[in-house]
């Protein structure tokens, strides 16, 4: 049908534009050699990018852990390529989302979406220069492991229902909506990404939102999310380094058509497959930097409690779904 044709018709005028801008700069300032040096980029992200338009982890997910696990290069560049980058490919996959007409749940949006914003800024200034890079790495990897088992459980192991929207939310669940987009928006401001993946396994866990209404949900917060920290970083701090910028350079061609191909395919595959699909790539980023990072006791047992405090986190969601309409259910 010709409606059918519709959505890839407007979403080829801004791939368009900005694919066009982009041939026109590399061609006029001669950055073609970037490719010789950065071409690794280029191959990360063709898969970092469809992960991004396909689950609730960003490109930045992919990106942050090879850079800084597998190439060494120093968690400052890859958090503002990681702002870069998503900024681009987010945002296309969050075009495709909106025109093709992709259900997503505006009050999760919303909400998390203000709070992510102040997260972000407060983050940025006050909590990023405290952190140490490789507690930081194990920190991130040590709390989603512990949501890749909840999620495990909640859909291999243990029958659940799940809704496509929220419930109505009273005045409390709203500020915990909106405290948990903070939470999410200062993990963002530390490591590039954060905001999308803290957000959704609430919603999913707690109010058993369907994966794939959380998912295209999640990848627009994180949109929005990364245009602020890029925005930021380049013109507030001043701190977007030339590093970054050529990484970003040789991977905008991708991440244009693979984060929307992402987006594209995952709405058509069934919601266990995009759980599964989120607990490789937890697990993978665990083992990897396990591997590269190597910690020490401390480190160690720093790693352990946060993992454990994940465990603890994600099951008390778990359980209190039963009253997440602001009255208790009936168990079954």
């Amino acid at each position: 049908m010709k409606n059918r044709k519709n959505p890839l018709l407007i979403f080829s005028v801004p791939a368009l534009l900005v694919l066009s801008a982009w041939l026109f700069f590399m061609q006029s300032t001669a950055s073609w050699d970037l490719f010789r040096d950065n071409w690794f980029m280029t191959v990360v992200m063709i898969f970092g990018s469809f992960i991004a338009g396909a689950s609730s982890e960003g490109g930045g997910a992919i990106a942050y852990p090879a850079m800084t696990l597998l190439f060494n290069i120093e968690p400052d560049v890859a958090r503002n390529f990681s702002f870069a980058i998503q900024s681009v490919g987010m945002t296309f996959a969050s075009i495709w989302i909106i025109i093709s007409r992709i259900k997503i749940e505006t009050n999760y949006l919303f909400l998390a979406g203000i709070g992510g914003f102040f997260g972000i800024i407060f983050g940025t200034f006050f909590i990023t220069p405290l952190i140490k890079p490789d507690f930081t790495k194990m920190m991130f990897v040590s709390f989603w492991l512990s949501f890749g088992i909840a999620l495990w459980i909640v859909n291999f192991v243990n029958s659940r229902k799940t809704r496509q929207e929220l419930p109505v939310l009273n005045r409390y669940q709203k500020i915990e909506l909106l405290m948990v987009g903070v939470v999410g928006g200062i993990f963002s401001s530390v490591l590039g990404n954060g905001l999308d993946i803290c957000t959704f396994s609430y919603v999913v866990l707690k109010y058993g939102l369907s994966e794939k209404i959380a998912t295209p949900t999640s990848v627009i917060l994180m949109a929005s999310n990364a245009i602020i920290g890029f925005i930021l970083h380049t013109f507030f701090l001043d701190t977007m380094q030339t590093e970054a910028i050529n990484y970003w350079l040789v991977c905008i061609p991708v991440v244009i058509f693979g984060a929307p191909l992402g987006a594209f395919v995952i709405n058509r595959i069934g919601r266990k497959k995009i759980a599964l699909l989120l607990i490789i790539i937890i697990i993978t980023q665990f083992f990897t930097a396990l591997y590269v990072i190597r910690p020490g006791l401390e480190l160690g047992l720093f790693s352990l409690m946060i993992f454990l405090t994940g465990i603890v986190l994600f099951f008390v969601l778990t359980k209190t779904n039963h009253y997440s309409n602001g009255s208790p259910k009936s168990k079954q």
